[in-house]
């Protein structure tokens, strides 16, 4: 039941994480296609990662988290932000775990500007 949970967890953060992650516009279609599949690679990497606390399920808790991950070239997460809190510190907690579980992130490619290597994620935690 508990990798059922997680399962569906991940899917809706590498799902909202895909289509909100950087807004801007790219120059060619080539480019879109890398940060494209960078930001699959990402989100898939934090569905992997992304853990639901046994004590959050017991008690159905449930939350939404954003938060802003600053990056180097190398993937290596430099620092992050917790922009929008779940209300819950078991689950607030949890996000700190993550960040130190999906660190380094792959690396960007080329093609990523250097305004673009912060970017905000967004994390759910849901029960059905």
């Amino acid at each position: 039941m508990q990798k059922a949970k997680n399962r569906l967890v991940q899917t809706v953060v590498a799902a909202a994480f895909a289509t909100t992650i950087f807004s801007g516009t790219l120059a060619t279609p080539a480019f879109a296609d890398e940060i494209k599949d960078w930001k699959t690679s990402i989100a898939k990497l934090v569905a992997k990662k992304q853990v639901y606390p046994r004590s959050a399920i017991n008690r159905q808790l449930e939350g939404d988290a954003r938060v802003e991950v600053f990056i180097d070239r190398s993937g290596s997460v430099q620092k992050y932000d917790l922009v929008q809190a779940t209300g819950h510190s078991i689950l607030d907690k949890e996000v700190e775990k993550l960040m130190e579980r999906i660190n380094p992130l792959p690396a960007p490619p080329d093609t990523v500007s250097d305004d673009q290597l912060s970017f905000v994620l967004p994390l759910s935690w849901v029960l059905q």
